[in-house]
């Protein structure tokens, strides 16, 4: 149980094991891929699957966007001149994408990854809210298909790990239940979720506009409003969640005889404290008010103070990621699902945003919201 797990035993479960993460050019991804390498050195491998063409491509991303980045800091003064050794030892890059079958490798690279790799961690999405519905569609869910169907024809995989979202519960209230998807769920009584109907009704409308030869601004308009249209009709509140839920759908279908954990963070912000306190990549999500805020392109904004703001340190989701693949691995039949959130325990009300916004000279202040509003 992971209650009853010490460091040392999560630590050395990573020991010596073969690691393919997607995703790891993302914010999640590097801390990581990170975390990985600097607490079991003795990992054999980890594959990171990038987007890009070819082999120096993907090379030349990972040098700049992954441990050419300040997270890799500590780990490089750890090594000190033997850094790049063992970077070079440790990471295998490879070319291409999850919306590809075998992610679009070639033959012979797909044979020895499928004998090799004992654990899948599966972050690579795409989380704009608002997203054209052909993105979203092919990145979280065609791209989880092409994940779990490669994570069937690995001879001994250990762990499939996969990283979601906790508003794939949607707009509800109260005490929300860890438990799966099931194929053609959905949040809005008396719907069904049809997946390749949903496929289906994305390529008629590209069909469409390709011969009436839309602009690219008409398609990126229509995509957009058919993604939210279609999550609404489903109970969901935007793309990006509706798209996630039907990955966990697909993810819960297709899985065979290996363990599947599914982590559902709330909105992440920056590391507590490893390996940087404070560490934060790109605006995001509550980052872009917070800066908004700051800059005074945002004078005010209207919140209720005793509203339970759920942000979750991008350290804490890693650390649970890291303890629920050791607490799991051996079973099977495990199909879990965890919400990393902060609002039981230790909830972080608006109010804190509020207080912390004080010593910034010249800012206007969070108005309450009133009743009603």
């Amino acid at each position: 149980m992971i209650g009853e797990m010490d460091v040392d035993k999560i630590v050395g479960y990573f020991r010596g094991r073969s690691i393919l993460v997607t995703g790891s050019t993302g914010f999640l991804g590097k801390v990581l891929v990170e975390k990985i390498l600097r607490v079991q050195p003795d990992v054999k491998k980890v594959y990171l699957l990038i987007r890009a063409s070819d082999m120096e491509s993907a090379k030349f991303r990972i040098q700049t966007e992954v441990i050419g980045r300040v997270v890799f800091q500590v780990l490089r003064e750890m090594h000190g001149v033997g850094f790049d050794n063992f970077i070079e030892e440790k990471i295998c890059p490879l070319a291409r994408d999850i919306m590809y079958v075998n992610f679009g490798l070639g033959f012979a690279k797909v044979r020895e990854l499928l004998k090799d790799i004992d654990i899948i961690v599966n972050g690579a999405a795409t989380t704009n809210f608002f997203e054209r519905y052909d993105v979203a569609f092919n990145a979280n869910v065609l791209g989880v298909k092409h994940v779990c169907a490669f994570a069937n024809k690995c001879t001994k995989l250990k762990m499939l790990l996969h990283v979601s979202t906790a508003y794939v519960a949607g707009e509800q209230e109260g005490l929300i239940s860890e438990k799966p998807f099931l194929m053609g769920e959905s949040l809005r009584v008396g719907t069904n979720t049809d997946i390749e109907s949903e496929l289906n009704l994305i390529q008629q409308i590209m069909g469409e506009l390709k011969a009436n030869s839309s602009t690219v601004m008409d398609e990126r308009k229509t995509m957009k409003e058919l993604g939210l249209m279609r999550a609404q009709q489903f109970g969901w509140p935007n793309t990006y969640v509706f798209t996630k839920a039907m990955g966990e759908m697909m993810l819960g279908h297709m899985r065979g005889d290996f363990p599947l954990v599914i982590i559902r963070p709330s909105i992440i912000t920056s590391t507590l404290k490893d390996p940087l306190p404070g560490y934060m990549e790109g605006i995001r999500t509550i980052d872009s008010v917070i800066v908004g805020y700051a800059k005074q392109t945002l004078s005010f904004f209207f919140a209720d103070l005793n509203c339970i703001m759920d942000v979750i340190p991008g350290d804490m989701v890693v650390n649970a990621m890291m303890v629920s693949m050791a607490a799991h691995s051996e079973d099977q039949q495990v199909h879990i699902i965890y919400h990393v959130t902060s609002s039981l325990r230790n909830p972080a009300p608006y109010a804190i945003l509020a207080d912390s916004g004080h010593p910034l000279v010249g800012t206007a202040p969070i108005a309450p919201a009133r009743k009603g509003l």
